[in-house]
């Protein structure tokens, strides 16, 4: 397993991961530094927590599968100028 494949900037997923695993540190910083009821802390505490475990499944989902080649030209492809 080798864990530059989590870089995947051409894959959906990786740009999910990192919005992802951005916003849980900051769900935690709200509820340790904001005055919220106890409902209110407990709903934003839910979600800091599952944005934390679904970053890490597409962390992991990233590092179990195989990055996708890059698309290659054929030569001639594309242009059909035939006149």
């Amino acid at each position: 397993m080798n864990v530059s494949r989590i870089y995947q900037p051409r894959n959906p997923l990786f740009w999910l991961m990192l919005v992802l695993n951005g916003l849980s540190p900051l769900l935690a910083w709200v509820v340790q530094n904001r005055p919220l009821n106890a409902v209110a802390t407990l709903v934003v505490t839910c979600f800091a927590i599952g944005n934390a475990l679904l970053g890490m499944w597409l962390a992991w989902r990233l590092l179990r599968e195989e990055p996708a080649a890059p698309a290659q030209e054929t030569p001639g492809a594309g242009n059909d100028s035939t006149s």
